[in-house]
């Protein structure tokens, strides 16, 4: 692996500092993706979801209900509760 400069080990640790707070943003994001995507790429918006919702740990029975429901309204749910800190 290549030695990475003062300046690049910085950026790679504030990525990894903020990666919760990136990862609800992506989160908020794909909710409105969800609501104007259709067929494929709906399923790999959902796909995308599960990624960022298990990183974020949130539980795996919510998980489960939101993507079984596939409802763009019930990951907004989740958004909001993870925006107003009920979660984590």
């Amino acid at each position: 692996m290549a030695e990475y400069s003062n300046y690049q080990k910085d950026v790679i640790k504030r990525y990894y500092d903020n990666r919760e707070s990136i990862d609800q943003q992506k989160l908020a994001e794909l909710c409105t993706n969800l609501y104007l995507a259709e067929g494929k790429k709906k399923a790999k918006l959902w796909d995308k979801a599960r990624d960022i919702m298990e990183r974020l740990e949130i539980p795996a029975s919510r998980i489960d209900h939101i993507l079984t429901s596939e409802d763009p309204a019930v990951l907004a749910e989740l958004v909001k509760d993870l925006e107003s800190g009920s979660i984590h």
